[in-house]
C-alpha cells in the first residue's frame, strides 16, 4: 500500500523515531505532525493532552494514513488504548519497544527511566516494564527541563551539560541502576550529553530503534507494507514556528535524507 504512515509527538522529539523509520523502512512514505506550538506536554493534564492528540490525529486522518506511531511518550501514556478502540488502523506507541528493549538490556534488574512530569505520573513504563518482568525494580525521574530546552534547538555545549548534570543527581544515587529508558523522543537528541554524565557502565535506551521494528512487523501483519520499488516523498509539519523546526531537523537528517522533505505550517484549528 502506498498510503504513508502518519508519525505523531508534541514537538520535534519525535523526528527521532522517523530518522529510524527512514532508515529501516525505506520504501515507505511518512507524514510527520509536530505540535510545536504547544509543546511541552508533560506538565499537561490528561485531559488536555488527549484533546490535543485526538487533533493531530484528525489532522492526518484527512491524509489517508494506513497506520499511526504515537512517537510522544506522554501521548502515548494517556492515549494509546482509545486511539486503538476507536481508530481502524493499526496504532502503536513508543513505550512498550522502550520497555522490551530495557529489558534485553539489563543484568542488574534495575532500570531507571527519565521522562516528562506526565509520562512519569502516569506510571506507563513501570506498568509496561512490570509486564514483561514482574521482579523488575524501576526509579523514575521527571526531567521538565529537557523539552523545552530541545526545542529552543540547545543540543549541546555548556548549557545543555549543566541542565543534564544538575538533574539527573537523584537518580544516579542509585548504584544498582545499570539501564537508562530515555523515556521522551526529545532525550534522544541530548543522548551524547546524557551518556557522558551517567557514564558507560549505563546502557542508555532509546526507544526509536524498536519502535521501528515493531512498526515493520505491525505492516507485515496487517499486509499493509509498500512493496514498490520507489523513493517515497515525506511530509513534515509543525504548528508552530517552522525556523528551529527545520534547522533541528536539518542537524537530524544531515546524512541526506533531509532532501526528500516537504516542510510546512500546520493549522489544527483548521480541522
Amino acid at each position: 500500500m502506498k498510503q504513508p504512515i502518519g508519525v505523531i509527538d508534541s514537538g520535534v522529539g519525535g523526528l527521532t523515531v522517523v530518522h529510524e523509520l527512514m532508515r529501516q523502512l525505506p520504501k515507505e512514505p511518512l507524514i510527520y505532525l509536530g505540535d510545536t506550538e504547544r509543546c511541552p506536554y508533560g506538565p499537561r493534564t490528561e485531559e488536555e493532552v488527549k484533546q490535543f492528540t485526538w487533533e493531530m490525529v484528525r489532522f492526518l486522518l484527512k491524509k489517508h494514513i494506513k497506520m499511526l506511531v504515537i512517537a510522544c511518550n506522554t501521548a502515548t501514556a494517556f492515549t494509546i488504548k482509545e486511539l486503538q478502540e476507536n481508530l481502524d488502523i493499526p496504532v502503536i506507541g513508543v513505550i512498550k519497544p522502550g520497555a522490551r528493549a530495557a529489558i534485553k538490556s539489563t543484568e542488574s534488574n534495575y532500570i531507571g527511566i527519565v521522562g516528562t512530569e506526565g509520562t512519569v505520573r502516569s506510571g506507563a513504563y513501570s506498568h509496561a516494564l512490570r509486564q514483561i518482568k514482574s521482579d523488575i525494580e524501576v526509579i523514575s525521574l521527571a526531567c521538565p527541563l529537557f523539552v523545552p530546552m530541545v526545542e529552543k534547538g540547545i543540543l549541546d555545549g555548556p548549557e545543555a551539560k549543566q541542565v543534564v548534570e544538575t538533574t539527573l543527581v537523584p537518580i544516579l544515587k542509585h548504584d544498582r541502576m545499570d539501564t537508562l529508558i530515555l523515556g521522551c523522543t526529545h532525550y534522544p537528541l541530548l543522548k551524547d550529553i546524557i551518556q557522558q554524565v551517567v557514564g558507560h557502565d549505563i546502557t542508555v535506551i532509546s526507544s526509536s530503534e524498536e519502535t521501528a521494528r515493531e512498526t515493520s512487523t505491525t505492516l507485515d501483519i496487517h499486509q499493509i507494507a509498500n512493496d514498490d520499488d520507489w523513493m517515497p516523498p515525506h511530509e513534515f509539519y509543525a504548528t508552530g514556528d517552522l525556523n528551529i523546526f527545520i534547522e533541528i531537523t536539518q542537524r537530524i537528517f544531515k546524512d541526506g535524507n533531509f532532501e526528500v522533505l516537504t516542510i510546512k505550517h500546520a493549522d489544527l484549528k483548521d480541522i
